[in-house]
């Protein structure tokens, strides 16, 4: 469907490429699609995903009351080809590293989950030493071996202290308790999903982010979608019926924007494949981008 031409209603998207700034520039917010998919636990699509955000940006405007969301400079990095695997995924931290250092915040747009790794380790220049993440997740990602049930562990091995991460949204019935114990022993802090139905938001958050961002370092917060409720993220292979609500993930969202703390952020596990004819879950994805910008501009 052809979208109406309006220039009283500028739209999001279409973003110049931040490789055509001139030299010394920065962006405010640069865009960068990671479509890893490989080694996905479950079948997906999630590597359709950066190019239908990109469309799904357009629908929105870049308007919102009292913030000056309109007058950011955004910028597109494109997609990393081929992520997957070391050689891939090296290219990816290539990627992200060069976007971060010419950008306030990096939003990366996979992909599975497994782009964290990539993101992360990207935006904190190779050293986690003194960074934090924050996931909003239903899921550990603890698991053994390289996949998208992998990540945190990964970067916990790459040198993140685990006392340093915040899991927000962790389910009932999608971990075990092998992964649960092995956030314990790293020190993770664990934010179960029924915590947030007698906790405000914010003060989750703003308390994530403190613990994240402890040692003075940058922090990465990482979007996983299936964090939502199926029915908002149908779109998401692990999404289970009572999750967040969409509208609980996108104020995670720019919250994560509004510190400045955060200088990189990634949204995961979107199949664009396996969306409904509404593109509601992609949509949700385009408008994380969104929210994350609103943030910034708030800052």
């Amino acid at each position: 469907m052809s979208l109406s031409v309006d220039p009283l209603w500028p739209r999001a998207g279409s973003w110049p490429s931040l490789a055509e700034l001139p030299d010394g520039e920065q962006a405010d917010l640069t865009l960068i699609g990671l479509p890893t998919w490989r080694s996905s636990l479950s079948p997906t699509g999630a590597h359709a995903t950066p190019g239908a955000v990109r469309e799904a940006l357009r629908r929105y405007s870049v308007h919102v009351p009292d913030l000056a969301v309109e007058a950011l400079r955004f910028a597109d990095a494109g997609d990393v080809a081929e992520p997957d695997g070391p050689d891939g995924e090296r290219r990816a931290v290539d990627a992200v590293r060069e976007a971060v250092s010419r950008s306030r915040l990096t939003v990366a747009v996979g992909g599975d989950n497994s782009l964290t790794v990539a993101s992360a380790l990207g935006a904190w220049g190779g050293d986690a030493s003194r960074a934090g993440l924050v996931t909003l997740d239903a899921h550990h990602d603890l698991r053994d071996g390289v996949s998208n049930g992998s990540p945190v562990r990964r970067l916990v091995e790459a040198g993140l202290d685990g006392r340093r991460i915040v899991q927000i949204g962790i389910a009932d019935f999608a971990n075990s308790a092998a992964y649960a114990l092995r956030a314990a022993e790293y020190g993770i802090t664990v934010v179960h999903r029924d915590e947030l139905h007698s906790r405000p938001i914010d003060e989750v958050m703003a308390e994530a982010l403190e613990r994240a961002g402890a040692a003075g370092g940058p922090i990465h917060v990482d979007l996983d979608v299936d964090v939502c409720d199926r029915s908002v993220a149908p779109g998401c292979p692990a999404s289970v019926p009572g999750g967040l609500a969409a509208w609980e993930l996108r104020r995670f969202a720019r919250l994560a924007g509004a510190d400045p703390r955060v200088r990189s952020i990634d949204i995961a596990e979107v199949d664009a494949t396996a969306d409904t004819a509404d593109q509601r879950t992609v949509r949700l994805a385009a408008l994380l981008v969104l929210e994350a910008a609103a943030g910034l501009a708030s800052r």
